[in-house]
């Protein structure tokens, strides 16, 4: 097994060259006069001089726009940045530009378990947006208002999402693998106006019916005004439009202009407590990031791209940034172990996939099924993989060069759905080394802090930023006072963001994560309060309270103990474990149930009743119980001493010896 930081691949000088990080530098010397030694100091000078750096990246991908942004960072601060400000565009102007150069090229391939096979043409993407576009202007969908779906990772929840974005409303999706629970803790904080959703799916060659959950939801969205469905399970219902009449309209491609920092998108993420944060991003500051990104995935209109995703996780908003610099986006809707875990590598071999990407937990349970698939499928088109989601381990690292492609780029990512960007990601001029991401972002000034706010080198600390980016939240929905988003991310260094990974950065620039520092729930990159777990557990009547923590650290396979209090004369036998995990998969989602239950006496709070969770993640994850927690600010001191007794039995388990 290679050792961290071993080099397991070295670009050749051939592409090194000709990948688009190098035409940017080369851009940088013959637009800007501008050279550097090398990439840090290229980095340092994009997160110093702000309007420099992001006037180079609108120049270079010659961003679209009604009126140009002529000066950059008006407001230099955490929260509150003001970017851009008179600029006026439309995130799916940038978008559909490529239909004027490519026509006939595929924008979309998508290979969907309850569809099967279809492609999308650039002319026909157009087209399906601006029809769509045109009924929504018909239903009173103006700009601002919200747009919602509850759709699958296919062409239709694509062609919805930009028919929204050219008209100025603001758009916001759910898989429907989720619970109708979840589900409605998001929309009903946004108030939409129309919603969008298919009754059904095909998974793991199983029909799933969701058309009386879809129905439950409608009827407690009383803001709605319009239900578009596209029908699985059932015949369109009286007073539903049908998809496919949507998209059959004839009309003009006119996109509305917007402020820069016009909502664009609703995304959810949990924090510990309340309901999911509904986080607001701007046209201008998304698209900027995805130009950006797509600079360290090497994305060009030549390449064939997919992100393994659900329609809930942020990299379904990602993928877009390949569509934005003209590659063809393929999407697969399915289950990836069905009939067995070789269906996805086959499908990168069929569709000649030039990146492929998934979450870290993906790879690694192919590498544990002993999946082959340099043996198995054609590679010959593949040349590079992205990682995300969680920490991909040394191992895996050694897996990928050995049986998927020796001479593949690999370049996993962290970020989140919070900037719905990437922190630390890949350099197609630099070498991979074994579990290190390659470098910091361009333009975003990522560090490792200690609890005191200073910088750390080569140890483990904090992930913060320092200097804003134009893909920050605007605001959390109806945050009117902007208290959450303060207390999410800028209460603990004033000023300066805290993401909650744990990170750490070396004297090259590299980084590794090493899992969440907070008591977010990480399972495969798809983050959740704990708070909805509670809610469905703690609303069985047989369960008095609980407490749930993610463990989540590198080397690891994520692992989620669920800790439950059950009501005086209650066993927590196998049939009440079956109940609570009925009630998460219902409720939240399968995605969540834990690996183990586990009864308890109490559950650890403090003085002022909130459950101890960030101890008890530490405490499992090998803390010093004597440092971890204050007892004296303890509800109930003594209840920690059962979390201690099970710390030492998981670590006898997992270290026998």
């Amino acid at each position: 097994m290679s050792a961290q930081g071993d080099i397991l691949w070295q670009p050749t000088t051939e592409r090194a060259e000709a990948s688009t990080m190098a035409q940017f530098m080369r851009w940088l010397k013959d637009h800007r006069g501008l050279t550097f030694d090398h990439y840090n100091a290229m980095w340092t000078w994009s997160i110093t001089d702000l309007d420099a750096f992001w006037s180079a990246i609108w120049d270079f991908f010659d961003i679209r726009a009604s009126v140009p942004c002529t000066r950059f960072i008006a407001k230099r601060q955490m929260p509150g940045a003001e970017w851009c400000p008179g600029a006026m565009l439309n995130y799916t102007d940038q978008i559909l530009r490529h239909a004027d150069d490519s026509p006939d090229a595929a924008a979309l391939v998508v290979q969907s378990e309850t569809f099967g096979r279809s492609e999308l043409t650039w002319r026909d993407l157009r087209a399906q947006v601006a029809g769509v576009a045109a009924h929504l202007r018909d239903m009173g969908v103006g700009q601002g208002d919200r747009v919602v779906a509850i759709l699958p990772n296919t062409e239709v929840a694509l062609v919805a999402f930009l028919a929204s974005a050219s008209i100025g409303a603001v758009w916001s999706i759910c898989a429907p693998d989720m619970g109708h629970v979840a589900i409605l803790d998001r929309f009903r904080q946004i108030d939409p106006k129309v919603l969008i959703a298919q009754d059904g799916y095909v998974h793991a060659g199983k029909t799933i019916d969701r058309s009386d959950v879809i129905e439950d939801i409608v009827g407690n969205l009383p803001s709605l005004g319009q239900v578009v469905m596209v029908p699985v399970i059932r015949d369109l219902a009286p007073g539903r439009v049908a998809w496919a009449d949507l998209i059959q309209r004839a009309a003009d491609f006119t996109p509305t202009p917007v402020p820069f920092d016009h909502p664009l998108w609703i995304v959810y993420s949990s924090g510990t407590t309340g309901n999911p944060k509904p986080i607001v991003h701007g046209h201008g500051g998304i698209v900027l990031e995805a130009a950006k990104q797509s600079l360290h995935h090497d994305l060009t209109p030549r390449d064939r791209f997919c992100w393994m995703t659900s329609s809930g996780w942020i990299m379904w908003n990602a993928q877009w940034m390949a569509l934005g610099q003209g590659a063809t986006v393929a999407l697969f809707d399915g289950a990836p172990n069905h009939p067995d875990m070789g269906v996805v590598w086959r499908f990168v071999a069929q569709e000649r996939l030039t990146f492929f990407g998934a979450g870290a937990a993906f790879f690694s349970g192919c590498m544990k099924a002993g999946v082959t698939p340099r043996e198995d499928v054609d590679l010959s088109y593949l040349r590079s993989l992205g990682s995300t989601g969680s920490p991909l381990s040394s191992d895996a690292y050694d897996w990928i060069y050995r049986d998927v492609k020796p001479d593949v780029w690999l370049a996993p990512i962290s970020g989140g759905t919070d900037l719905a960007g990437a922190f630390v990601l890949g350099h197609p001029m630099m070498p991979v080394r074994a579990g290190e991401m390659q470098c910091r972002a361009l333009g975003n000034a990522v560090r490792a802090f200690d609890e005191e706010g200073r910088e750390l080198i080569g140890q483990v600390g904090e992930l913060v930023c320092t200097e804003p980016l134009p893909s920050m939240p605007l605001y959390f929905w109806g945050d009117t006072d902007g208290s959450r988003l303060h207390d999410s991310y800028f209460d603990t260094y004033p000023g300066i963001w805290r993401h909650g990974d744990w990170i750490e950065i070396n004297e090259r620039g590299g980084s590794v994560i090493y899992g969440r520092s907070d008591a977010t729930i990480n399972r495969r990159g798809l983050r959740l309060g704990s708070a909805e777990i509670y809610q469905a557990v703690e609303g069985l009547e047989e369960i008095q309270d609980s407490l749930v923590v993610d463990l989540e650290f590198l080397g690891r396979d994520s692992f989620m103990p669920l800790f439950v209090v059950p009501r005086p004369g209650v066993a927590v036998d196998d049939a009440l474990k079956a109940k609570i995990n009925a009630a998460i998969r219902a409720n939240v989602s399968a995605r969540f149930v834990p690996n183990e239950i586990v009864e308890v006496p109490e559950v650890p709070r403090t003085l002022s009743g909130k459950k101890l969770e960030v101890p008890v993640k530490k405490l499992l994850l090998g803390g010093d119980p004597d440092r971890i927690v204050n007892r004296d600010s303890m509800a109930n001191p003594d209840s920690f001493d059962t979390f201690i007794a099970y710390a030492a039995a998981r670590s006898q388990k997992d270290d026998p010896k």
